[in-house]
């Protein structure tokens, strides 16, 4: 999962700096069963020139436009912090 998002939004933002990181183990037990094994959730830092005149929605729409096959795959939560290039980042 986590490779396969970085590849596409590598495809599709050509971005400057992306880090993608799983932290389904921090989700463990939020419902019943679930132990915080595979890759449910992720986040996305992303700076790509693409995002410059976007807003904060129109970036997330993109990016979860991107990875639908991953949200019917499984994947259950996608954090998106993304900027253009001279956007301050809290990351």
């Amino acid at each position: 999962m986590k490779s396969s998002i970085t590849q596409k939004l590598e495809a599709a933002f050509s971005p400057e700096r992306l880090d993608v990181v799983n932290e389904s183990h921090l989700h463990a037990g939020h419902q019943p069963g679930y132990d915080g094994e595979g890759e449910t959730h992720m986040r996305v830092h992303i700076v790509a020139a693409a995002f410059a005149g976007m807003g904060r929605v129109a970036r997330h729409r993109a990016i979860n436009d991107l990875v639908k096959a991953e949200f019917e795959a499984g994947l259950h939560a996608l954090a998106v912090e993304a900027a253009a290039p001279g956007e301050p980042t809290r990351w």
